[in-house]
C-alpha cells in the first residue's frame, strides 16, 4: 500500500500546542496524528488511526492466543445493573450520566464487569460450559476531574477489556496467569519498558491485582522497588511492616508537658529539646493526628475519622482514599472544627478523639508497647510517653502514610526506591463481587449449583499510543516501533528532477508490491521540509531517493539511531524486505 503525502489530510505544525504538557501530547499533535476536540476529547486523524489500530491488532492477537473471545457491548448503558453492584453510586462524579427522553437513568460505560456478567448469565448454565473469556475492545467514559496530557488521561479513550469466567479459584488462578503473560507479549511486541507492581483493586472489588506501569518520569502513579529483591508495588498497595510490639510494663508514665507555641511538629521537637527531658527528640517520636470525614455511598452524612500517623511522615491522601474506597473523603473545614470544639488544632491526641466517638485508625508503626509525643487535647499542651496498648487503644490500623526511598521493603529484602509510570494495563481477580450480586451459576456435575467467579482485564489501548510516544521520540519527533509504526518506510523524493521522482515513484511500487506499506511523500515541497516531516512523524526507516539516484544509490536511514547508509538502487527492495520484516510476497 502507498500512501501518498501529496493527498493525506495531514497538516504538520512547527509551533507547541499551547496546551502540551508533556512530549507525547506535543508531538502526536505537532505530527498531525491527534486533533483535541474537547478537555479530554481528541480526534484521531489518518495517521493516528493507523498508530491506534496497528496496536489494537497486537492486542487481539495475543487474546485470541488464549482463547479470547471477541464481542461488543454499548456504551449507553442503563442504572440497573450498576445500581444492583453499588458502582451506581460509588463511581460518584467520574462517570457521565443521563435521562432519555422518558427520564430513565443510563450511564456512558467505564467498564462493563455487570453487563458480562449478566450475558454469561444469560447464555450459559452447565458446568460444561466453562471456562470462557470474553472480550471487547471498545470506546470507554469517564468524566476525568482534570483530563491532561492529550490522549494519556482523557474523557472517552479506547479500551480492551476482558473478562473470564471460571468454576473454582483454581480455574480463576489459571485465567489470571493466562492473561499476565499475554500482558508481557502485548507489552514486549509494543517496544515498551514497563514494570508489573503490586496494586489495589479500587471500586472494580476483588482480591489480587497488579498493574502494568510503563516507566516514564511524566507518569502521575508512584510505584517503589526493593533494592535487593523483585518486590515492586504501587504506593497505594505497599503494606508497612510493623514494629515488633513492646511489653508494657515498666515505660515511664506518660505526662502532660505545657508546650506553649507548638501547633506543628517542627515548633514542638524545638521546644522538646530545649526543655531539658533527658533525652532528645526527632518528629519520628510524634504522633500527628490528622482529621478528615468521610462519607459512604448511598450515605448523606458524613462521619469524622482521624488518622494518626508518626510526624515524621505526611497523610498521603491516594493511599488514605485507596484504603477507604468506596467511601468519598474530605478535609475538615472550620466550620466542623467548630461544630467539633473538642478538636483543638494542632494538640489532638487519642483521648478526645475515643471519648467523643471518633473512629481514630494509624498508622502499623503505631504498634502496641511504642511511645509518642502527641496532643493533649488542650491548646499549648502536649503528652509524653503516651504508650499504644496501654494509654490509648485505637480501632485499627490503615495505610495513610507517605511511602519514602529508604523505607524497608515489605518482603523483608532491602530498601525502597521510588519511580514514577504511566499505568498501561491492570488485571484483578475479582472473584465472585458480581457473580454474587447477578446469581451467576453453574449446574456442577452432582446437578449442584456451582457460584462463577470471575477476573477483569484491561488495557488502556488509546493510552498506549500516548505512552509508545513517550517512550520514543527524540528532538526531532516521533520515533515508532515498527509493530505500531504508521508506515514501513517513508520515501521522500528529495529533489525537483523528473528522473528523482520518476526513480521515488517506482522504488515506492515495488516496495508495495512486495507487501511493504510505503508512505511517500511526493509534495512540491522542499527537501528541507520533507526531511523535517519524515523526522516528525516517526517512521521508523526513511528512504531519501534524491542526487544520489545520478549514481545509481539511494540513503537508508535509521530513524531511530540516525544511522544512514547507501544502498544500491537495485538492491534497496531487498535490503527494505529484510529490514522490515516483510515476506516479500
Amino acid at each position: 500500500m502507498i500512501t501518498r503525502m501529496s493527498s493525506l489530510f495531514l497538516r504538520t505544525l512547527r509551533e507547541d500546542p499551547a496546551d502540551a504538557e508533556v512530549p507525547s501530547h506535543r508531538l502526536l499533535v505537532r505530527a498531525g496524528y491527534v486533533r483535541r476536540v474537547a478537555p479530554g476529547g481528541y480526534s484521531w486523524l489518518p495517521l493516528g488511526l493507523r498508530v491506534l489500530r496497528n496496536i489494537e491488532a497486537v492486542v487481539r492477537e495475543e487474546m485470541d492466543a488464549i482463547g479470547g473471545q471477541e464481542i461488543q457491548f454499548p456504551a449507553l448503558l442503563p442504572r440497573e445493573p450498576y445500581q444492583k453492584t453499588g458502582r451506581w453510586t460509588e463511581y460518584g462524579d467520574s462517570v457521565f450520566r443521563l435521562k432519555d427522553r422518558k427520564g430513565a437513568d443510563y450511564l456512558l460505560g467505564p467498564t462493563h464487569e455487570e453487563l458480562f456478567a449478566l450475558t454469561v448469565k444469560g447464555e450459559y448454565g452447565s458446568y460444561k460450559d466453562y471456562p470462557v473469556v470474553l472480550y471487547q475492545i471498545q470506546t470507554k467514559y469517564r468524566d476525568e476531574a482534570r483530563p491532561r496530557a492529550g490522549v494519556l488521561r482523557g474523557r472517552e479513550f479506547v479500551m480492551k477489556d476482558s473478562y473470564s469466567f471460571d468454576l473454582d479459584d483454581a480455574g480463576l488462578a489459571n485465567s489470571y496467569q493466562l492473561h499476565r503473560d499475554a500482558y508481557i507479549k502485548i507489552f514486549d511486541r509494543l517496544g515498551l519498558e514497563y514494570v508489573i507492581v503490586a496494586a489495589t483493586s479500587g471500586a472494580m472489588g476483588g482480591s489480587a491485582s497488579e498493574e502494568f506501569l510503563a516507566v516514564a518520569a511524566t507518569g502521575e502513579d508512584t510505584y517503589v522497588r526493593s533494592t535487593e529483591s523483585g518486590y515492586a508495588a504501587n504506593v497505594e498497595a505497599v503494606v508497612t511492616p510493623p514494629p515488633a510490639e513492646r511489653p508494657i510494663e515498666g515505660l515511664p508514665e506518660a505526662q502532660v508537658h505545657y508546650t506553649p507555641n507548638t501547633p506543628t511538629i517542627e515548633t514542638l521537637v524545638d521546644f522538646l529539646n530545649g526543655a531539658d527531658l533527658g533525652r532528645t527528640f526527632t518528629a519520628a517520636d510524634t504522633l500527628k493526628n490528622v482529621l478528615v470525614k468521610i462519607r459512604q455511598p448511598n450515605e448523606q452524612e458524613w462521619q469524622l475519622l482521624a488518622v494518626g500517623v508518626p510526624g515524621d511522615r505526611e497523610v498521603d491522601m491516594k493511599r488514605l482514599e485507596s484504603s477507604l474506597e468506596p467511601a468519598e473523603v474530605a478535609l475538615l473545614e472550620e466550620a466542623d472544627f467548630a461544630a467539633n470544639p473538642f478538636l483543638v488544632k494542632g494538640y489532638i491526641g487519642p483521648g478526645a478523639l475515643l471519648a467523643n466517638g471518633v473512629r481514630y485508625l494509624v498508622d502499623p508503626r503505631v504498634a502496641r508497647g511504642t511511645a509518642w509525643v502527641t496532643g493533649a487535647d488542650k491548646a499549648d499542651n502536649h503528652v509524653v510517653d503516651l504508650v499504644c496498648g496501654r494509654d490509648f487503644t485505637p480501632d485499627g490500623t490503615i495505610e495513610a502514610a507517605e511511602v519514602r526511598e529508604g523505607d524497608p521493603s515489605p518482603d523483608g529484602h532491602g530498601t525502597l526506591v521510588a519511580a514514577r509510570g504511566i499505568e498501561i494495563g491492570h488485571i484483578f481477580q475479582l472473584g465472585r463481587k458480581y457473580t454474587d450480586a447477578f446469581e451467576v451459576d453453574a449446574l456442577g456435575p452432582d446437578s449442584k449449583p456451582v457460584r462463577i467467579t470471575m477476573g477483569s482485564y484491561g488495557v488502556g489501548v488509546s493510552r498506549l499510543v500516548g505512552v509508545i510516544a513517550e517512550q520514543h521520540h527524540d528532538e526531532l519527533g516521533l520515533v515508532w516501533p515498527r509493530a505500531v509504526a504508521p508506515a514501513d518506510v517513508h520515501v521522500v523524493i528529495a529533489g525537483k528532477d523528473d528522473t528523482v521522482a520518476e526513480g521515488g515513484e517506482r522504488i515506492a511500487a515495488q516496495l508495495s508490491g512486495r507487501g511493504v506499506r510505503v508512505l511517500l511523500d511526493d509534495r512540491k515541497a522542499t527537501p528541507g521540509v520533507k526531511f523535517a516531516d519524515a523526522e516528525l512523524i516517526g517512521v521508523p526507516t526513511i528512504l531519501v531517493v534524491g542526487r544520489g539516484l545520478a549514481k545509481g544509490v539511494v540513503e537508508v536511514k535509521d530513524r531511530a539511531s540516525g544511522e544512514r547508509s547507501e544502498i544500491a538502487v537495485d538492491d534497496v527492495v531487498e535490503h527494505l524486505l529484510a529490514l522490515t520484516g516483510r515476506s516479500g510476497r
